[in-house]
């Protein structure tokens, strides 16, 4: 997660960065059995974002404000943790909303 992390904080907000992180989930979901699960809620929620808005004027506003929500987000995951922070990430992930 550091290094999708690390990533992200250097991309720009537009879509393009959304779908190749999606990507990202899936090589390390993929690459890291343990962190599967996580990925692909991640994937999920950013996948629900980049349908809402593929083909369709996206604010600057909305962008700005998904991208740090992810950001934010994904910083504060930490796949090292014990099983009760870990799914407390998790939960956190599966209740979230980038751009509502």
């Amino acid at each position: 997660m550091n290094d999708l992390h690390a990533w992200l904080s250097e991309q720009h907000h537009g879509l393009r960065t959304f779908r190749t992180f999606q990507q990202k989930l899936e090589a390390l979901g993929r690459d890291d059995p343990a962190q599967r699960g996580l990925c692909r809620l991640l994937s999920g929620l950013v996948g629900s974002y980049v349908e809402a808005f593929d083909e369709a004027p996206l604010p600057v506003e909305v962008a700005d404000g998904a991208y740090h929500r992810l950001l934010t987000l994904v910083e504060s995951l930490d796949p090292h943790a014990d099983a009760h922070r870990r799914l407390a990430d998790i939960n956190r992930v599966a209740a979230s909303e980038l751009w509502r």
